[in-house]
């Protein structure tokens, strides 16, 4: 059903951040960094997963994954809002605003997926570390990441099929930084049930239901390093998923926080959104609590310094 057809608003208004223009230019600067530095970052990651040989195991496909959907995430929501906030209109059309709220779903439901995804990878490595090779078949961790795609990509398809139905009238005003299901649900001047229960339902799936798998992970992880005897076997099989689980930490707290705190689009609101705040981090924590990560990083640094004193010597 074309929205045009019936409704009369073909623009939305985003006025989730400050209109001061001082405060707008130096928040343009703030989060131009913050982007700058997640997409640089995260294609790092990549770039060291891709590179290095050490790293092309199951866990660092999932992480690729989980970097390149970060990448997606930020993109989605960043660069109109720093448009936003060099611009008088700050306007985003319908069509615009729902494409946003497509991707929007389909970013935070795959990486959703992955994190229980990856959670599971850490259980068979330090639950069942002789079977973990016939467990995580290139097989199966192949159809997992797809699985993970491909459910991210329904949930948004379902939930945008119905938004096409809705009508806007008069209401354009979103009191946020980007397009979200709710503020336009809020917007609409039709009936929203069926877009409310399937908005439940994916909150339900892909945020309870992922959240309770990887409870359900790390119970039976926590369980087998405690049945440890030694202190550095206890210490070394923490640490295998200290990283995964300060990546969990950090997607569904900031998630739980989004929908506790009201929505009022503040700087600090977007600064510990998940559309922020994790795409960020994650390459960070990866990086930084990672020893296989950092020797990588390491050998890529020192073969980069070879590469360039080669260049060198031969020019001389």
């Amino acid at each position: 059903m074309d929205l045009r057809n019936h409704s009369t608003v073909t623009e939305f208004i985003l006025l989730g951040l400050s209109a001061n223009p001082h405060i707008q230019a130096l928040l343009f600067v703030l989060f131009l960094g913050i982007y700058l530095l997640t997409i640089m970052g995260n294609l790092i990651l990549l770039l060291v997963i891709k590179a290095d040989s050490h790293l092309h195991t199951p866990m660092y496909f999932f992480l690729s994954h989980l970097s390149f959907v970060d990448i997606c995430f930020s993109s989605v929501t960043v660069p109109k809002m720093l448009e936003n906030l060099l611009s008088r209109r700050k306007t985003i059309s319908v069509e615009g605003c729902l494409a946003q709220v497509f991707f929007v779903f389909v970013a935070a439901g795959t990486e959703a997926c992955l994190l229980s995804v990856m959670a599971y990878d850490r259980y068979a490595a330090i639950c069942h570390p002789l079977l973990y090779g016939q467990i995580m078949s290139k097989q199966l961790y192949i159809q997992l990441v797809w699985g993970s795609w491909g459910l991210g990509f329904l949930d948004a398809l379902i939930n945008i099929f119905l938004a096409l139905n809705m009508i806007f009238c008069e209401a354009k005003i979103i009191s946020h930084y980007s397009c979200e299901m709710p503020s336009l649900l809020s917007l609409s001047c039709s009936d929203i049930s069926r877009n409310l229960i399937a908005l439940l339902c994916s909150t339900l799936l892909h945020g309870l239901g992922n959240f309770l798998l990887v409870f359900l992970s790390y119970a039976h992880i926590i369980t087998t390093i405690l049945s440890i005897s030694s202190t550095s076997g206890r210490s070394k099989a923490f640490s295998t998923c200290s990283s995964h689980l300060t990546a969990v930490t950090l997607y569904f707290g900031s998630g739980l926080l989004h929908h506790l705190m009201p929505n009022s689009g503040s700087p600090a609101e977007l600064i510990f959104s998940y559309s922020v705040v994790t795409p960020l981090v994650n390459p960070l924590v990866y990086s930084l609590k990672n020893k296989e990560v950092k020797e990588a990083l390491k050998r890529m640094w020192q073969k980069g310094l070879q590469h360039f004193r080669q260049q060198r010597t031969g020019r001389g």
